[in-house]
């Protein structure tokens, strides 16, 4: 892999200890990858996770809308439609 070309794409000025350094490790990456490719893979069925999530959906299904006095019944402390809350000045 041309380590000028990746810099390039992404837009960064390399030094070339940089570029020597960066060759380097793009090198070792590279030998790993192909240790990798050794490996039989065969009976491994392809996945994007490693854990088996799935999604929930509950039904969907209409229900009442709440009236604008509904949340402050349950609220500790109301009067006259309103919350009421400790004074702070």
């Amino acid at each position: 892999m041309d380590i000028e070309h990746v810099a390039k794409l992404a837009r960064l000025k390399l030094t070339d200890a940089e570029k020597e350094k960066f060759s380097k490790q793009m090198g070792t990456i590279i030998e790993y990858i192909e240790k990798l490719n050794e490996l039989d893979t065969k009976n491994v069925e392809p996945t994007a996770h490693v854990l088996g999530l799935n999604n929930v959906f509950r039904e969907d299904a209409a229900t009442q809308p709440l009236t604008d006095q509904d949340p402050i019944k349950d609220s500790p402390a109301h009067s006259k439609g309103h919350y009421e809350v400790p004074k702070i000045i």
